[in-house]
């Protein structure tokens, strides 16, 4: 099938909104991209439209219209917060004209905290009365969705975002298009903005902060999470919609013929999409005039595959997340059958951009690669790709060669070349689709009980069910702090290649810290095995010597350093708990019997038991229905404040089984 492209082909105008509170640098957002961008905009302010002043809401949406009737793009910016007032301004898109999104959805802080201290502003929104306008604001806040009309939208949650987002339009030409989709949501609680940073709070003493100051941080126990553009996967430390980037195979050194190639990308996709769930394809090519991207486009909107999980995109492969805003998990390589490094186009650039990290991967799962064959490669997380643009797999392909000077040259037979073709794609696909099943399997459990949607504590010793266990959005803060502690430096108290030392935002305690291990794979104590006991170890010295620290402070305190059995939150992590629980964070039985009962494995029972046996027993979740017993003297108390009330004044001895064994960790009392 051939597909002519005209070469008169129109962009579309775009009309972006900007959505988010005063502070958040929407001017600056729309100055920035206007200065540079050679794409004709108009920018519409709300407070300025009235011959400089406050205008309304009618006299923006008669603005826009004639901008675009000129041919303009516009930048809507007002705060558009929630979906009443965006729904006129998105009736302004159709027919050559698509309507975008740009969330800048930063901290409630941030945002107060500029429109307090800036001044001259167009609406003069600034000082004292600032702080309360966003916070009204971000009452009602609704974060946008794909179904309201918009084409695209795209998140930022800092200044790198809103920088990469900036560029991203900066370097959109006259003729230039984006595709359509949502990008790089992280977050997506529509009543809040609850970030990593308000789970767990970095002291400024060493050792750390009395309970009281911790315990001042916002608590929101109920807080709901979405996904956004349901994804099966768990994608790193935020649920995105899996995605494969892949550079047309055969068609640059190895000259394969363009419109036979289109075909069968297009065939291929068609194939695999329903399979796939809802992950995308992205066609990726790095110049904006390529006829390979152009005929892919063309064919698959003559067969009406969904533009929004199978689509084109201009750019580089290694920096699509960076610079371009498009959020891939894996990139696919046209290899060579060595499967080296070297040459030109995509293979130097994917085995340049990740470093000897890819190679040493790659030898483990393949040597050579024959024509219509492709491997599946992890990358681990010391990766420069995984670390900078969150991809996980390199999936290397090997197409036909039509060009006599490369070996397995075909000599133009096209029978053999598009079967090879055809076989290459397939297994491209197949390899994608098995790291989307991969990614998609939850967590493994096989305690007996299990933690269900609601919350609530299911028993599934008899009822045949796999245990296993999702992990939310909020429980997947510890695994992105473990794996990259350097982007949390407000939280880390302390971290080398193997641990990680951060407070624990609801202490339970005066003092509670928490030392996280930095290796993939170990979500909770059931993942241990003999090979980390040098791990498990590190971690209980680290936590000894925080011990240390804080009876230097007062040598009265009596800590244990354990496990919870079954982790609320992924990663494993080593509790450094003081013996006091005098904290206003603990709030309810499940808190108290997660420390006080056998549900929590003592750190020495756990290493004696992984060096004999090679694994930690774990309890089962039903400790946590127990009584409410004190920790000393095991009396038993009808609720938590009077527990409380029971253990400041207890004084009696701990039980003899705690005094066994090191589990607890004391100063000896001078003489």
């Amino acid at each position: 099938m051939e597909v002519k492209i005209e070469e008169s082909e129109k962009a579309k105008q775009i009309v972006v909104l900007l959505i988010g509170p005063p502070g958040s640098c929407k001017s600056t957002f729309c100055d920035t991209v206007m200065r540079s961008s050679h794409r004709p905009w108009s920018r519409i302010c709300q407070d300025i439209i009235n011959n400089g002043k406050a205008g309304t809401k009618a006299q923006c949406l008669k603005m826009a219209t004639e901008s675009l009737r000129e041919g303009k793009s516009v930048f809507i910016d007002r705060c558009n917060l929630d979906r009443e007032q965006r729904s006129e301004f998105i009736k302004l898109g159709g027919p050559g004209i698509e309507v975008h999104a740009v969330v800048l959805e930063l901290s409630a802080q941030v945002c107060i905290s500029r429109s307090v201290k800036r001044t001259g502003h167009e609406g003069n929104l600034q000082g004292g009365r600032a702080a309360a306008v966003v916070n009204k604001m971000l009452q009602s806040k609704e974060l946008p969705k794909v179904n309201e009309g918009f084409s695209r939208i795209m998140f930022c949650y800092n200044d790198a975002d809103v920088e990469n987002a900036s560029n991203t339009y900066n370097k959109l030409g006259p003729m230039d298009n984006l595709p359509s989709g949502c990008f790089g949501e992280k977050k997506s609680d529509t009543k809040s903005q609850p970030g990593i940073m308000k789970f767990f709070k970095k002291v400024n003493a060493l050792p750390g902060s009395s309970s009281n100051e911790a315990a001042n941080a916002t608590q929101n126990d109920n807080e709901k999470t979405r996904n956004v553009r349901v994804s099966p996967a768990k994608l790193g430390s935020a649920d995105i919609v899996p995605t494969l980037a892949f550079p047309s195979i055969s068609t640059a050194d190895f000259q394969f013929d363009l419109e036979k190639a289109s075909d069968i990308i297009v065939e291929k996709a068609e194939e695999f999409l329903p399979k796939l769930g809802t992950a995308r394809l992205v066609l990726v090519d790095l110049s904006q005039g390529s006829k390979i991207l152009s005929l892919v486009k063309a064919k698959a909107a003559q067969k009406n595959i969904d533009s929004a999980r199978f689509f084109t995109f201009v750019g580089d492969i290694t920096k699509l997340r960076s610079e371009g805003g498009l959020h891939c998990n894996v990139i696919a390589n046209a290899t060579n059958w060595r499967l080296k490094p070297g040459g030109g186009g995509v293979n130097a650039a994917i085995f340049k951009a990740a470093g000897p990290d890819l190679e040493a991967a790659t030898r483990v799962r393949a040597n050579t690669l024959l024509p219509g064959k492709a491997a599946v490669v992890p990358l681990p997380s010391t990766c420069p790709l995984h670390n900078a643009e969150g991809i996980t797999h390199v999936i290397h392909v090997l197409g036909p060669n039509m060009n006599p000077n490369r070996p397995d040259n075909l000599n133009n037979d096209y029978t053999k070349g598009c079967k090879t073709l055809r076989e290459a794609y397939t297994s491209l696909f197949e390899g994608f689709l098995s790291v989307v099943q991969d990614q998609s399997k939850l967590p493994k459990r096989s305690n007996q009980t299990a933690l269900s949607d609601s919350g609530s504590l299911e028993d599934t010793r008899d009822s045949g069910k796999k245990m296993s266990k999702g992990w939310s959005t909020w429980a997947l803060a510890l695994h992105s702090i473990a794996m990259h502690p350097e982007r949390h430096e407000n939280v880390v108290l302390e971290f080398s290649d193997n641990i990680v030392v951060i407070n624990d935002q609801y202490p339970k305690a005066r003092k509670h810290v928490l030392v996280l291990a930095r290796q993939e794979s170990l979500d909770g104590l059931e993942d241990v095995r003999k090979e980390n006991l040098q791990l498990l170890q590190e971690m209980h010295n680290v936590g000894l010597k925080w011990v240390d620290r804080f009876q230097n402070e007062d040598a009265s305190l009596i800590f244990r350093l354990g496990y919870h059995s079954v982790p609320s939150m992924r990663q494993l992590h080593l509790h450094v708990i003081s013996q006091d629980f005098d904290s206003d964070s603990l709030k309810n039985k499940k808190h108290w019997n997660s420390f006080t009962s056998s549900f929590f494995r003592d750190s020495v029972d756990v290493l004696e038991e992984v060096k004999s046996q090679g694994k930690a027993n774990v309890a089962s979740e039903d400790l946590l229905k127990g009584e409410l017993r004190c920790n000393r003297c095991r009396s038993a108390h009808p609720n938590i404040p009077k527990l409380k009330s029971h253990v400041r004044n207890c004084r009696s001895q701990f039980p003899d089984h705690l005094l066994q064994n090191n589990r607890l960790v004391a100063r000896p009392v001078r003489q």
